[in-house]
């Protein structure tokens, strides 16, 4: 290993500031929960995992050096994530009515629909592709990295804003759990699906 655990610790810091920073990850995990509840927003903290992954390991790979220069990479990636929030929240508002766990597609979409938008959010979300393939580099030399090292950056990435996130679907997921009136479920449904079609709007343009 050339990385000291001064560096690891500053790392995790700064991974704690990230995840502390509200973004597209936290508004999609509050919607979630709110329409199903922590079994429905687990997935998609598992599923952010993939990017928290990804984006490191992408850095220190050399893929910071593109992203920076060639704004195409993410254009794509970006709209994709819009589109699918966008879809998932006109669904959820046009069934805003329907009592809880009536519809899994929309309540509580299941594992591989949580982990798809879960991939989704993470894959389009600006602060995290900013702050992994720009600011990286200044924790480590990204050139001297052993596969140990490499591992062990991934492991964090993943690690620390997992934790965060399922802490935050948890207790959002208590509080939702007592609104059983239809009347509250009505606005809790309208508010899961108006947070994700504003993430699919905000998406293309932060």
């Amino acid at each position: 290993m050339t990385v000291s655990a001064h560096d690891l610790w500053l790392y995790a810091v700064a991974l704690l500031a990230l995840f502390a920073t509200p973004g597209p990850v936290w508004v999609a995990l509050t919607a979630r929960a709110l329409a199903g509840g922590f079994r429905a927003a687990a997935p998609l903290a598992i599923g952010v995992t993939i990017g928290d992954i990804l984006w490191p390991l992408l850095a220190i790979l050399g893929m910071g050096w593109l992203v920076s220069h060639v704004d195409g990479v993410l254009t794509v990636l970006k709209w994709v994530a819009a589109v699918t929030f966008l879809v998932m929240g006109a669904l959820i508002i046009r069934h805003a009515d329907a009592p809880v766990g009536a519809d899994g597609r929309l309540t509580r979409p299941g594992v591989w629909a949580g982990f798809a938008v879960g991939v989704a959010v993470i894959i389009g979300n600006p602060k995290a592709i900013l702050f992994y393939a720009g600011i990286l580099p200044g924790f480590f030399d990204l050139g001297r990295l052993t596969p140990a090292d490499i591992a062990i950056i991934c492991a964090m990435s993943a690690g620390i804003p997992l934790i965060g996130n399922l802490l935050l679907s948890y207790f959002i997921g208590q509080a939702r759990a007592i609104l059983s009136s239809p009347s509250a479920i009505r606005r809790v449904n309208v508010t899961a699906g108006s947070l994700l079609i504003a993430v699919g709007l905000v998406i293309p343009f932060i």
